[in-house]
């Protein structure tokens, strides 16, 4: 095991129910600063663990871990922190309870401020999924996170967005013919068909068309499918991808007691400096919705990844994107966020 569990106890959740012993997993890269104020919080993503954040991390690069103490907190429902997979009944498998991105930010606020006492954040960056936490970060703790730095990821999940992960969650429960008292009868083989589905969002039309996934090693598309798509997904736990998917589809980050539904109000209130970075050819999480997204933040700055890696275009595949994203992490993190 090459991570830490902070125990949360029994919490309470945005539904109302009670999540009995449930804990965070997290690892964390660097040495906590005396003054407690050298933090970079990096969450995961919809199916990703810590491991999978590593690829931004490193000796001169801007998640530098002799600059920086830098904290990955698991999602819940990744299969490492609480989750479908390792919780005890009556809450296991598809009992699982509906956890939402302010449950999870949060918890990774007890984390910070209990089991660290760090009362300022440097930096708050994620990808997908983890960029949402981001702005979840800087709208529920406006006062305590001076940067955010999302990249292919959106302050809530837009209608088309929320499409294509229902179009995902209709894969795998048509396995079952979408009969709910038969849900526990789902086997990570089920999960052939949703990375068939989402391997149409994943990258842009023009990946696929220029066919670069021969760069990679294949030699078909078909190959591609099956050896990417396919084979990802059915590493996953399905309980816990439905968790996961609940948890996107209903991302929002001004439903909440704060903000009560008001989305324009959540990004005003923002104060961190923003680098809000789409994917310049992402599918579902567009640079359109980040634009808007920017303009209602006081302190952000837009910068699309120009690239045709789609939403992958910040997964840490192409060195490019890469490189790009690395660069302006350094560029803000030089910057007064106070400015």
């Amino acid at each position: 095991m090459d991570y830490e569990v902070f125990d949360l106890g029994n919490v309470t959740l945005q539904s109302g129910v009670t999540l009995p012993n449930a804990f965070l997993a997290y690892k964390t890269y660097g040495t906590l600063n005396e003054k407690k104020d050298n933090v970079i919080v990096y969450p995961t993503a919809f199916g990703d663990q810590h491991y999978q954040n590593e690829w931004l991390i490193g000796n001169d690069m801007a998640l530098d871990p002799q600059k920086y103490f830098i904290i990955i907190p698991n999602l819940l429902g990744n299969g490492l922190s609480s989750s479908p997979s390792n919780t005890l009944p009556p809450f296991d498998r598809g009992h699982f309870p509906q956890v939402t991105i302010y449950d999870n930010v949060k918890f990774q606020y007890r984390l910070v401020t209990e089991k660290f006492g760090i009362q300022k954040i440097a930096l708050v960056v994620g990808w997908s999924m983890g960029g949402i936490q981001s702005f979840q970060w800087a709208a529920s703790y406006p006062d305590m996170v001076e940067r955010i730095a999302p990249f292919c990821g959106a302050a809530k999940t837009w209608p088309q967005a929320y499409v294509v992960l229902d179009g995902m969650r209709a894969a795998l429960m048509a396995a079952i013919g979408f009969d709910p008292n038969k849900i526990n009868q789902l086997t990570s083989a089920h999960m052939r068909t949703v990375g068939r589905v989402y391997a149409g969002w994943g990258l842009s039309q023009t990946y696929y068309r220029e066919e670069l996934y021969r760069d990679l090693g294949f030699d078909s598309l078909e190959e591609f499918v099956v050896g990417v798509w396919e084979d990802s997904f059915m590493k996953m736990d399905p309980h816990n991808v439905l968790a996961m998917l609940w948890t996107g589809q209903n991302a929002d980050i001004s439903v909440n007691p704060f903000y009560k539904g008001d989305f324009d109000e959540a990004l005003r209130n923002i104060k961190a400096l923003a680098y809000v970075m789409p994917g310049s050819t992402d599918l579902f999480c567009t640079s359109d919705e980040n634009e808007y997204e920017a303009m209602l933040i006081p302190n952000a700055v837009l910068n699309p990844i120009e690239s045709i890696w789609g939403h992958f275009a910040g997964r840490g595949i192409n060195n490019v994107d890469n490189n790009f994203i690395d660069v302006n992490l350094k560029r803000m993190l030089s910057l007064n966020p106070n400015r």
